[in-house]
């Protein structure tokens, strides 16, 4: 088996920080809290194939219908559109010619109808080195028909990263550099 990758906790001030920006009403001891109780993502099984990431929070993913329920924050990070931010507390380092997939647990998609706001999360070899540690967030949508509200327990397995290596073409001759996370590969 190729071991290819390393998770890690970003610093407790780059948590703190992308914690705030989501979750304004909490106090510093809950932030540290939090953060003392983040467990690196590994997998369930020898068979496994995803890594269990864990959720850091007691919370819930609320049915776009449900969105009226969500006061003065309530708890979550969430948009006008209904999606749901979750910092997770981690980034990873990877080797080069690999990438980390994010998927919603299969059994939260099974049951809920949960997906990831945009699809599938790709956690690329250079965001490690970000501004921001390569702090890994997901974003959930819950809009489906299932009209079901999802209910998450700290520590409760709620999305999982697979490796995968990827090519490039043979005139490929990008030069770029990545500072950033959510579509920063595409800011000049």
């Amino acid at each position: 088996m190729n071991k290819i990758a390393q998770f890690e906790k970003v610093s407790y001030e780059q948590f703190r920080k992308d914690w705030i920006d989501c979750f304004p009403q909490y106090n510093e001891s809950k932030i540290k809290e939090i953060y003392n109780a983040i467990k690196l993502p590994k997998r369930a099984t020898s068979g496994s194939a995803g890594y269990d990431f864990f959720s850091p929070i007691s919370t819930t993913i609320w049915s776009s219908g449900a969105q009226e329920l969500i006061k003065g924050g309530g708890g979550q990070c969430i948009t006008e559109s209904g999606i749901t931010l979750i910092p997770t507390g981690i980034r990873c380092q990877i080797e080069e010619g690999w990438v980390l997939q994010i998927f919603p647990r299969s059994g939260l998609g099974f049951k809920y109808g949960l997906q990831l706001a945009n699809t599938v999360g790709i956690i690329d070899s250079d965001y490690y080195n970000s501004d921001n540690e390569g702090h890994i967030f997901v974003k959930f949508i819950n809009d489906s028909a299932f009209h079901k509200n999802v209910p998450l327990a700290a520590g409760q397995a709620f999305c999982q990263g697979v490796f995968t290596p990827f090519g490039i073409t043979y005139t490929d001759d990008t030069q770029a550099v990545r500072n950033g996370g959510f579509g920063s590969t595409d800011k000049k």
